[in-house]
């Protein structure tokens, strides 16, 4: 029998919610983690948003960490509006996406926000 296969939101949960001093909720309408309940660092649109009518999900990311992903797989990653000025970066979910990746930019992620905590 083949493994179980894991939703992309159950995933990124178990994994945002390893982390300390982490809560979820909605925000705009879309599951979100917080550090200490007050500041993000990674929010899912399983529905797409806007234009992007595919699953993904904008995180936060170090300096220079959205140029670079961009410029390695485009067509993986891009530029989310909002808060993309701000270094986040968007992740799709709908192409077969390396969890091994998605781990690390969730940890980042995490760092980025909490003052490397």
């Amino acid at each position: 029998m083949p493994p179980k296969k894991i939703d992309p939101e159950s995933r990124l949960r178990k994994i945002c919610l390893s982390f300390p001093q982490t809560t979820e909720r909605l925000s705009h309408s879309m599951p979100t983690w917080f550090y200490k309940d007050k500041k993000s660092f990674l929010s899912l649109m399983m529905h797409g948003h806007h234009q992007n009518r595919f699953p993904h999900f904008w995180c936060a990311a170090g300096p220079g960490v959205q140029e670079d992903l961009i410029a390695s797989a485009p067509d993986q990653f891009f530029k989310p509006p909002y808060v993309g000025s701000r270094g986040w970066v968007a992740v799709r979910l709908d192409r077969k996406p390396d969890w091994t990746i998605i781990e690390r930019l969730c940890a980042e992620a995490y760092r980025v926000v909490s003052g490397g905590k």
